[in-house]
């Protein structure tokens, strides 16, 4: 019988990629996935590394550029589109409105708010040919309301307006350390919201923290929502919202009943016991993945950016800004999920949700049955769960063991492997079905395997 790629390739063609339905089925043998498993990943020279940089740089999904600049590289930036499709998802119910700004800064806007002298060398700054003065955004409060305040027919009909954007940030790290979770450039969510009071925008910002704890449980992590500094952004309130990590380089003090939370930084003392229950608190360390400011009218009245009252009066619009490291998230889901030496994803963001191992090529398997049962399920998957089309990846690196190719994936982190193994010869064939998050070894056939299928979310 004919080897198992020989039984593919009349369908597919000779390219990396097959269609069914509009679907595309990458070949793992195929992708610019340059993996190196079987190595500890290096970071830069003297630069800290972590687990999470160190799994991505052997799964192939990243490689250093520089310091604190990374490639992502196509299975990370799957994962990364993803993650922004599912933050997405969660500002749109909110009623937030999706825009792009530009990454140069005029120096003249942060010198009106204060921020150009304020921010000192961690903002990267540069002139164009007629000396004129520009920044690379770590953040664009001074761009968005001088965007709201050139529209000068902003009506309070017209709020709540909640703008938001995912773009790439820069920030000159003295030290870039950990990979992707204090690097140079990175990209991150940031919401810009405008409101005609301040009970109205206080009411913006918990809507806004509600929808981030939707999107982090969605994604399985179980971050804290801490009273935080406002730092350079500025403002009358702010939180962050900390994933607990050893690596975290953030210190957090939490009540055990979770009525109180902050960051130490926050603290005018040494404060042992909850000022709500008088629990003893307890210490961790975090990851900021995201961080939350009411501004009031700290910029809007540096700009100007007002809106017509009720009474046809100019009115300044009350702001809130919010901000979600997309890059960091990514970097510190691997971190707190993962094992040593195995990629654990949250399910919702993996670049692939399943992974298809054929027979090893020669063995009886291949022989007996070739690829006829997987290619059929690969089919009927395709036309019962359209929503995983293109979601799935074959591994064929037939001239490699079943064994060898299951262990590369479970590094890999496929949250299910469907493998072609001895029993595909039964009548009907039964597959073995590996789900990597939960541990758990199946043997199904076609309709077993579609309708453990059937449950998996993908944004």
């Amino acid at each position: 019988m004919a080897a198992l790629l020989g039984r593919w390739r009349p369908r597919w063609g000779r390219g990396c990629r097959a269609r069914h339905g509009g679907a595309e089925r990458p070949r793992l043998s195929q992708l610019f996935q340059p993996l190196n498993l079987q190595a500890g990943g290096e970071a830069g020279p003297g630069e800290p590394s972590c687990r999470s940089q160190r799994l991505m740089l052997q799964a192939g999904l990243i490689h250093p550029a520089s310091p604190g600049c990374y490639h992502y590289l196509p299975a990370a930036l799957r994962a990364l589109r993803k993650l922004e499709r599912a933050m997405d998802r969660e500002m749109r119910a909110l009623g937030g409105q999706k825009l792009s700004m530009p990454s140069l800064s005029s120096a003249e806007l942060w010198r009106a708010s204060g921020r150009w002298e304020r921010m000192g060398p961690e903002l990267f700054r540069l002139r164009d040919r007629h000396g004129k003065g520009y920044c690379l955004g770590p953040t664009h409060e001074e761009a968005v309301t001088q965007l709201l305040a050139a529209h000068r027919n902003l009506s309070y009909r017209h709020l709540p307006l909640r703008l938001y954007q995912v773009t790439r940030k820069f920030r000159d790290e003295p030290k870039p350390r950990f990979g992707l979770l204090r690097s140079r450039e990175f990209y991150m969510k940031d919401m810009y919201t405008f409101d005609a009071s301040a009970e109205a925008a206080r009411q913006t910002y918990d809507l806004v923290c509600d929808a981030y704890h939707s999107l982090f449980h969605r994604l399985g992590l179980p971050c804290v929502q801490v009273r935080a500094a406002t730092g350079n952004i500025g403002g009358t309130m702010s939180h962050e919202f900390q994933l607990p990590a050893d690596i975290g380089e953030d210190r957090l003090v939490l009540c055990p009943s979770g009525h109180f939370a902050a960051n130490v930084e926050t603290l005018s003392g040494e404060q042992t016991s909850c000022p709500t229950c008088g629990e003893k608190l307890t210490h961790t360390k975090g990851i900021e993945l995201g961080h939350t400011f009411y501004l009031g009218t700290k910029y809007s009245s540096v700009s100007n950016a007002v809106f017509c009252s009720p009474e046809n009066k100019p009115q300044l619009a009350e702001m809130g800004c919010y901000g979600l490291g997309v890059t960091r998230i990514l970097a510190a889901s691997i971190e707190v999920l993962s094992t040593e030496d195995s990629i654990r994803w949250p399910s919702l963001i993996a670049p692939y949700q399943l992974c298809f191992i054929p027979p090893k090529r020669g063995s009886r398997e291949e022989e007996e049955a070739g690829a006829v049962p997987l290619e059929q399920l690969y089919d009927h998957l395709a036309q019962a769960l359209p929503h995983l089309a293109g979601d799935s990846v074959l591994d064929d690196r037939t001239q490699l063991t079943i064994g060898k190719r299951l262990k590369d994936a479970e590094k890999l982190g496929y949250p299910y492997v469907l493998i072609a193994g001895k029993r595909v010869r039964e009548d009907p064939p039964v597959f073995e079905v590996w789900s990597q998050n939960t541990g758990e070894v199946l043997f199904l056939t076609k309709e077993g395997v579609t309708e453990l299928l059937s449950k998996v979310q993908v944004p």
